[in-house]
């Protein structure tokens, strides 16, 4: 049996990579919600249909887990799928906690969508974990636009980074959360912006961890070959053209490490 990932485009890759490299051992199917992305602009209500509208398709294709790759998508409806589906489902969350512990006595800043900045889950997160006001944030939805639209320019990037940031002295964070899944694959932008030594931290591998730690538990590690399934909206990718966008993604976020810069023809 297979493992579900799920995101409401391509962000959920930088998730699957992580997946690939730690558990290469397994076969997934990846669900790209193309038809509706993006998610963090929608209502609750819009976000909930779209959400039970992927699970369920992936849930006939008989997984035995499934991640929600997408923070916004988990904020809005993780407990509600949880409540339906009988598979273990793991959600994505905020890396707030590890970095409001690595920074000394300076500030974190977390970049999310906006829905996911507005949601109980997260503000319950941060009630939890920063007791002493260390953290701010900043919706940067238009990177989940540039990422769908594999707009990776330097200067384009760039350019909207320093718009977005003006107002803020940053030398005043220690750490930056990347609390979109889309966002990893802005990472080598998003350190040219800020000082050296600051560091950029996402959910992707305590994810992954928790993933593994589960299977563990199941007794239902390591049944596959490292094989790969892709789906747009219910449909399979099955033409070279997007293949090859997918495969270049995985190939590029290198941990989220490696900056994009060329694009496919």
């Amino acid at each position: 049996m297979r493992i579900g990932f799920f995101d409401s485009g391509i962000g959920g890759l930088s998730v699957l990579h992580e997946a690939l490299r730690r558990l290469p051992r397994e076969d997934y199917l990846y669900y790209a919600d193309d038809a509706n992305v993006p998610y963090g602009n929608k209502s609750r209500e819009e976000i909930r249909c779209c959400v039970f509208e992927a699970v369920d398709f992936l849930a006939g294709m008989d997984i035995k887990a499934l991640v929600v790759a997408c923070n916004t998508a988990t904020s809005v409806a993780i407990q509600d799928i949880r409540l339906k589906y009988e598979f273990p489902i793991i959600g994505m969350e905020p890396a707030v906690k590890p970095a409001v512990k690595s920074v000394d006595g300076k500030r974190v800043l977390v970049f999310a969508t906006p829905m996911t900045l507005c949601e109980s889950k997260f503000i319950g997160l941060l009630n939890q974990v920063d007791i002493h006001n260390k953290v701010d944030y900043l919706p940067l939805q238009e990177l989940v636009t540039f990422a769908e639209a594999y707009q990776f320019d330097r200067v384009v990037i760039l350019s909207y980074l320093k718009e977005r940031l003006k107002d803020y002295d940053l030398n005043r964070y220690g750490a930056v959360v990347l609390g979109c899944t889309h966002f990893p694959f802005f990472k080598n932008h998003i350190r040219e912006i800020f000082p050296k030594g600051t560091a950029i931290i996402d959910g992707n591998k305590g994810t992954v961890q928790n993933l593994k730690n589960m299977l563990a538990s199941m007794g239902r590690i390591h049944e596959g070959n490292g094989h790969v399934e892709y789906y747009r909206s219910g449909k399979r990718v099955m033409d070279d053209y997007t293949m090859e966008r997918y495969l270049l993604l995985l190939r590029k976020i290198e941990d989220g490490n490696g900056s994009i810069t060329d694009r496919p023809g």
